[in-house]
């Protein structure tokens, strides 16, 4: 476990547990199952390509693309939900954000492996700001270096704002829980750098 009293140790964060009233968390999920676009991409693996554990949808700004794990990312327009949750979003993590990638995880199945968000177009220190609605699941940081782990219990509702250097001394992950019962969306808003000319 992550040594609290070692602040070289602990990723720049801030994580809101009440983010949302409850109501507000679940009236937000029912909207947003209805309004995005989902989609299940093929990622490449050793095996041939093998679809993602969970169900995507980028939106944002006209010029935001995204590339990563080999998928480029055109964003489709902000729905009224996502945009007003950005809008939120903004204020709190005091930040500005022209895009988003949603992630919907539909049984305890569903899940994310060890990964950073450092793409280029990302800029060298970004902030990115997650919103968790429906069912709680466990959120793993590991440090870099050192291997020490740190673990949050994303709850309906709350929000998990990474910032500084996180994704450079950090991978997170949302591991697999057979046992886990509920969807859940998750939102990670983030600033896509467009290099003149794109």
């Amino acid at each position: 476990m992550l040594d609290l009293f070692e602040e070289t140790l602990q990723p720049d964060i801030t994580w809101i547990d009440h983010w949302l009233s409850p109501g507000a968390a679940f009236a937000a999920f029912a909207k947003l199952m209805d309004e995005v676009a989902w989609q299940q991409d093929e990622m490449n693996t050793p095996a041939g390509k093998m679809p993602f554990p969970r169900l995507t949808s980028w939106q944002g700004d006209p010029n935001a693309e995204y590339v990563y794990s080999g998928i480029r990312n055109v964003p489709k327009p902000w729905t009224p939900t996502v945009a007003m949750l950005k809008g939120q979003a903004e204020i709190t993590a005091n930040a500005n954000f022209n895009s988003v990638l949603i992630n919907r995880y539909r049984t305890g199945m569903d899940s994310m492996g060890w990964h950073s968000d450092k793409e280029r177009e990302l800029g060298d220190q970004p902030t990115i700001a997650s919103v968790s609605l429906g069912g709680t699941r466990t959120f793993d940081f590991r440090h870099k270096k050192t291997r020490l782990t740190h673990t949050l219990r994303l709850t309906n509702g709350s929000l998990l704002v990474m910032r500084g250097r996180t994704q450079l001394d950090w991978a997170h992950r949302v591991p697999k829980e057979p046992k886990t019962q509920g969807e859940r969306i998750n939102l990670t808003f983030r600033w896509i750098h467009v290099r003149e000319g794109e």
